[in-house]
This record gives structure tokens, C-alpha cells and sequence, in this order.
């Protein structure tokens, strides 16, 4: 059998062909590869400190105060508490319930950089120990153990982050505050939790790692001041604050118990503002 003899031209294209398709495969490929996809936010990752990247929660305050009541704890045996500023700031009259229809009288002391306000009666009660420097993480549990709706109650949350409270109107200025996902309240509670505001929020040791200022009802969200904040608000007074060293341990299953012991020592107690 013979074949047809191929033109000369057409072996020679057949060869430079070959010879090109050869060249291109060794070359080196300098294509950078596919950027990988962004890194999940990992839960318990060590919360940064306050940046100016933070969102925002703007709160309008009222110019003129009005009767007010709140939560506080005892910070000092000696009768020292703080509380949330909004709930005494130019309040004229300021007291700590004791009981029933029965309150001592409260001076009140308000750092003009932050939201926590402290509190100084004759006589105390049992003191929280505090925790402001422990480091922070993502999803970390918080319990806050207070007076929402001016009766006893409380609320757990989760935390999501920092974010940068605006406050508009009385005491207008900007401050770093902790931003929480409530997660559970007591059993009944609906609506608001206002009436909290001032109450610690603890950590799972029963320490404190802040104060409760805020809520967001619609996003399901609790504020709290940032550690820093309420450090230098305690560190104007020139005064240590350690706290009781013991203090009960906390977790979804009885932090309503716990809270309702620390409201019968008076570790938390209501605040009122009786007049402006």
C-alpha cells in the first residue's frame, strides 16, 4: 500500500507548529493564584481594642432631667456604687433603695468622658469584685442582674463586639462602648429592659466587666461600657477598688438565682432620681 507523498510545505508548518506549542509549554506561569476567600469571624477570637473603624449607636438624651429610676452595685463596702450616667446625671435628688419605700441618700459623681456615674452613701453593702482588665473574648457570656422595668429581673447576653456610642443632647460626647446579643431574660419579662441601666454586667466568675447603659429592643441588643472607660472613671477618684473576693459562679442555668441573691445582700440595688 503506498500513501501520497505530503507536500514539503505542509511537513515544514507541521514541524514549527510542533516546535512553537513546545516553547509555550515551558514557560513559567507567573498568574497569581485565586485570592482565598475571607476568613470567618472566629468565635472566642481576643476582642481588639477601640478603633475609629468601629460602627456607631447614636442615643439622644434629654436636655432637662426628669424622675428616673435604674440599677447600681456596691463597688465599696464603705458605700461607694456605680450606676449608668444617664440614670442620674442632673438628677437633684439621688437615693439607694434599701426596702420597701426606703431609700439613703446617694451624692453623685459623673466623669464627664463616660457613661458610668459613682455613687457615694453613708454605709454600704457587700462589694462585687471587679475584673476590668481581663481580656476579652468574642462570644463570651455576660449576665447583667438589675431592676428593668423597676422590678427585679435580669438578662444574659453574648458578646458580638465594640462599637462607638454618640450620645445627642445632654452630656453630648463619643465613647467606646461593648456591644452584646441578648440571649436570654427573665421568665415573663416582655418589652424594654430599661430600668437595668447601671446594672453590672458579670462574667461567668461573677466579676464585673462593666455597666449596662443600653438596649437596642429591635436588634435584640445590649450595651455596656468598655472596661477602659469605666477603669478611668474609678481612677479619678484616686481611690482602689478590689472588690469581695468571693463571688458566687454563674451560668445560663442559675443566673437568676445568683441574681437574686446579690439583690437581697444589696450588692445590687435600685436607683432612683426623685427630682431634677
Amino acid at each position: 500500500m503506498h500513501f501520497p507523498r505530503l507536500p514539503d510545505w505542509l511537513i515544514y508548518a507541521c514541524v514549527v507548529v510542533a516546535l512553537l506549542i513546545a516553547a509555550v509549554g515551558r514557560q513559567e506561569r507567573a498568574d497569581a493564584p485565586e485570592p482565598p476567600p475571607p476568613a470567618p469571624e472566629v468565635e472566642g477570637e481576643v476582642l481588639g481594642p477601640a478603633s475609629p473603624f468601629d460602627p456607631s449607636v447614636v442615643v439622644d438624651v434629654p436636655d432637662e432631667a426628669g424622675p428616673a429610676t435604674g440599677t447600681a452595685f456596691s463597688i465599696a463596702e464603705s458605700g461607694v456604687w456605680l450606676t449608668a450616667r444617664h440614670v442620674v446625671d442632673g438628677c437633684g435628688t439621688t437615693a439607694i433603695v434599701v426596702g420597701d419605700g426606703r431609700g439613703v441618700a446617694a451624692r453623685v459623681s459623673i466623669d464627664p468622658r463616660g457613661e458610668a456615674a459613682i455613687l457615694t452613701t453613708d454605709g454600704g453593702a457587700p462589694s462585687l469584685p471587679l475584673a476590668l482588665a481581663t481580656e476579652l473574648h468574642r462570644g463570651a457570656r455576660a449576665y447583667h442582674p438589675g431592676y428593668p422595668q423597676g422590678e427585679p429581673g435580669e438578662a444574659t447576653s453574648k458578646l458580638i463586639g465594640r462599637e462607638t456610642l454618640v450620645v445627642r443632647g445632654r452630656g453630648a460626647r463619643s465613647e467606646p462602648v461593648l456591644v452584646w446579643a441578648e440571649t436570654g431574660r427573665t421568665e415573663g419579662l416582655r418589652g424594654t429592659l430599661g430600668g437595668l441601666s447601671g446594672a453590672p454586667a458579670l462574667d461567668g466568675q461573677g466579676r464585673v466587666i462593666g455597666v449596662t447603659i443600653a438596649e437596642s429592643p429591635r436588634r435584640g441588643r445590649i450595651y455596656t461600657t468598655a472596661p477602659e472607660t469605666v477603669e478611668a472613671t474609678l481612677a479619678s477618684t484616686r481611690r482602689r477598688y478590689a472588690g469581695s473576693p468571693a463571688a458566687p459562679a454563674i451560668t445560663p442555668d442559675n443566673y437568676f438565682r445568683v441574681a437574686d441573691s446579690l439583690r437581697r445582700d444589696l450588692r445590687v440595688a435600685q436607683v432612683v432620681c426623685l427630682s431634677a
